[in-house]
């Protein structure tokens, strides 16, 4: 094993976490006792991290240069995307924690997880290999495109962990630099990526504003209801890939997380024009705008508007 860390100490967890990461600032959000048990594996210029920390963790941390995938085993993570808002990652979900070249922060909540790490130039090296002189790539969305796509990737990651830690000294450099590029090549299968996007025939001509106009209509007529990505682009007569790119191009935002302020935005309409009388209830305002879990749905709100949705009912 490369490293391992133990620590019942606030102070020495971020001591810890600003030399292995980036610089950042943590508190302890539920005042409870701290416990951190932190082990690292290191393939090449991989880092395979798992993090148990046994208490509420806030961060606010600069960034990171790297690409940082994140798999939640047990707890939650609320991450806050300065591109998209907040996020909340539970059991079972794996997603980008942060784009590489911005700040991010947010709260772990007495969360088991995994941190892999590596260069983003790795995503150019793995398209490059069958496209010489390809653009540089870069990952647009920071959930997988489907669930079993992340679960693949869940995969790749338990397997280069377990590899790394057969080796008593370093993993050897044919070795690393093989594993590197299936990681890399796994992460590209799985998240939304302009190589992806850029190479899919017909996507680039499909996504213009019109299409952007068409998806946001579909959503605004559709925003209570349980509708998907594929929904949406199908709505818009365009790809998923299409799509996801003319959001990015023309709102700097994604379809899902355009649709989730939508949500938002109505379930705070709601909240504010209800009255005792009404006999509504956050649980009610949360799950007729599609929200089906109402602890995401306070933690996103939160984050929105500054106060809890509970707050702002009958206020």
């Amino acid at each position: 094993m490369a490293m391992k860390f133990d620590s019942g100490s606030l102070a020495a967890t971020e001591q810890f976490l600003n030399r292995n990461y980036t610089t950042m600032q943590i508190g302890n959000v539920s005042e409870g006792p701290i416990r951190s048990h932190i082990t690292r594996e290191v393939m090449g210029t991989v880092s395979l991290d798992q993090l148990d920390l046994g208490f509420d963790m806030h961060y606010d941390a600069d960034p990171l240069g790297k690409i940082c995938l994140c798999g939640v085993e047990s707890g939650s993570i609320e991450e806050n995307y300065l591109d998209e808002g907040a996020d909340v990652f539970q059991p079972g979900e794996m997603g980008i924690l942060t784009p590489p070249q911005l700040p991010y922060s947010g709260v772990i909540r007495s969360a088991r997880y995994t941190i892999t790490m590596f260069e983003p130039e790795e995503l150019t090296r793995a398209v490059s290999v069958n496209d010489p002189g390809t653009a540089p790539v870069r990952l647009i969305g920071h959930r997988p495109v489907t669930a079993a796509a992340g679960r693949r990737l869940s995969t790749t990651i338990a397997h280069m962990r377990q590899l790394a830690a057969t080796y008593d000294g370093e993993v050897p450099t044919l070795v690393a630099a093989t594993a590197t590029q299936y990681l890399a090549a796994a992460v590209l299968e799985a998240f939304p990526n302009s190589a992806d996007i850029d190479t899919a025939t017909g996507d680039r001509t499909d996504a213009h504003p019109d299409a952007v106009r068409r998806a946001i209509a579909y959503m605004e007529s559709h925003v209570g209801e349980d509708i998907s990505a594929a929904d949406i682009a199908a709505a818009a007569y365009v790809t998923v890939r299409a799509l996801q790119l003319a959001f990015r191009r023309h709102l700097d935002t994604t379809p899902t997380a355009y649709l989730r302020r939508l949500r938002l935005r109505g379930a705070h309409e709601e909240l504010t024009a209800s009255t005792p009388e009404s006999g509504v209830t956050v649980g009610t305002v949360a799950a007729s705008w599609g929200f089906g879990h109402q602890g995401r749905f306070a933690a996103l709100y939160r984050r929105h508007y500054g106060r809890s949705p509970g707050d702002t009912l009958y206020a």
